[in-house]
């Protein structure tokens, strides 16, 4: 059976499942329950500074999205970090760790953007035997406004000084939680690598507003007739998670940074998707606040079954296999040719891949053939983008199939060479070369 273990910047786990800092690794109540149900590590919920507790509001904290049959797609949450007192944190995560020495500890941090907090709560957390420090720069609301969170996540220059201040006072390994609020992930992960942190981890909640309450005229959720921006997470943003994943693991100046994977991780499957860009771990929080702790039992036997067919013994064997796989848009082969086929065995004539083929593509689908509803592909009309097999709802029954010799759209002899935009002729600077 596939090994799960992981080491990620010399920290061991089980498996490479770790619950992200959010509300369910705020405690050791929680923090424990989670090791038991089989969670590989953790990161415990982002601690402050000493002094007065975070307030967080005493109402509705979470906005969401939900798909037809009420799953949740998406949350929204305005929650801050911990509002629990920093030596009992401090405390729990120490017993935690002397319970649980083959599980990860991971211990998220925030405070104002000056070095000697830093320092200060660097030797607290230290003295926990704890893991490893992750330095949240990614929170877009409530911390940030005070000139925490994403506000620093937002400017690469202050985030290589808090990681440099954090590799000069302690010895623990740093990951820097990097904000998706921003243009370009690269540039933010190029300054964590810059001030010496040991890694990242990506991505930090979206700043986002749910939806509108049509009743009250207040965003959701609703705190006294009034509403705020807070952070989007759950399966809806792992396609945004993904790409940032993938930019940061293909850029020459951060490839081979060790990454921690987070963003709308439910299934093995999203999981096996991070690791194969790169990540050496995923974190998981929507999930786990949705179907609750032993969703992780489901995602452990899962990899190792899908491990288990295609012959990988470990995480190593296929971390990172896709990555040299994403390519810029100008360096797809254009004279790759697909046509849409129609298993007809397989089509219950629903006709939904004619409509959306005739309202909104290339009308490259029949609904009548010999006055029968039928629905098949003209390859005369057909140039291969998709959109039917993604809106048909049998599985399989509309495939891509690559075709040879003369496309019967343009009528024109597809050449069997790769081909790219960078030397295709309609290309303003190929023209102007060819020209000069």
């Amino acid at each position: 059976m596939a090994d799960l273990t992981t080491s990620f910047l010399g920290v061991s786990s089980p498996n490479p499942f770790w619950l992200a800092s959010a509300p369910p690794t705020d405690k050791q109540y929680n923090v424990e329950r989670a090791f038991e149900a089989g969670w590989g590590g953790v990161v415990w919920k982002t601690l402050g500074e000493a002094g007065p507790p975070i307030v967080n509001v005493n109402g509705p904290r979470y906005g969401a999205i939900w798909g037809p049959d009420r799953r949740l797609l998406g949350l929204n949450n305005i929650e801050l970090i911990t509002d629990r007192d920093l030596e009992v944190n401090l405390r729990e995560i120490e017993q935690v760790k002397k319970n649980w020495p083959d599980r990860a500890m991971i211990v998220s941090l925030m405070v104002p953007c000056e070095e000697e907090p830093w320092k200060n709560i660097l030797k607290c957390v230290e003295q926990t035997g704890a893991d490893a420090v992750e330095l949240n720069f990614g929170c877009p609301h409530g911390m940030s406004e005070r000139g925490m969170g994403s506000a620093v996540g937002q400017v690469p220059e202050y985030i290589e000084m808090v990681a440099r201040w954090c590799k000069q006072h302690s010895d623990l390994p740093v990951i820097v939680k990097l904000t998706p609020n921003i243009t370009d992930i690269r540039y933010p992960a190029r300054a964590a690598k810059a001030g010496g942190a040991d890694a990242v981890s990506l991505i930090n909640t979206i700043s986002s507003i749910v939806s509108v309450d049509l009743d009250s005229m207040a965003p959701e959720p609703t705190i006294d007739g009034k509403g705020s921006h807070g952070g989007y997470c759950g399966p809806a943003v792992k396609p945004i998670a993904l790409n940032m994943v993938a930019e940061i693991a293909r850029d020459a100046e951060t490839r081979g940074l060790p990454i921690s994977g987070i963003g709308g991780v439910t299934t093995w499957r999203d999981a096996a998707e991070f690791i194969a860009l790169g990540c050496g771990t995923v974190q998981v929080c929507t999930a786990a606040m949705t179907y609750g702790f032993k969703i992780v039992q489901e995602m452990i036997a899962g990899l190792e079954a899908w491990m288990d067919e295609k012959g990988h013994a470990g995480i190593e064997d296929f971390r990172g296999m896709a990555v040299p796989n994403v390519t810029d848009w100008q360096y797809l082969n254009l004279n790759y040719v697909t046509k849409a086929r129609i298993n007809q065995d397989l089509c219950i004539s629903c006709g939904r891949c004619h409509i959306a083929c005739e309202d909104t593509s290339h009308q490259a689908i029949t609904n009548m053939v010999d006055g029968v509803r039928k629905f098949e592909v003209i390859d005369e009309e057909c140039v291969g983008c998709n959109l039917c097999v993604n809106v048909c709802p049998v599985d399989d029954c509309i495939t891509m199939e690559q075709i040879a010799g003369v496309d019967p759209r343009t009528k024109k002899p597809i050449d069997p060479n790769y081909g790219n935009w960078t030397e295709h002729p309609n290309n303003p600077s190929v023209f102007k070369e060819a020209a000069e």
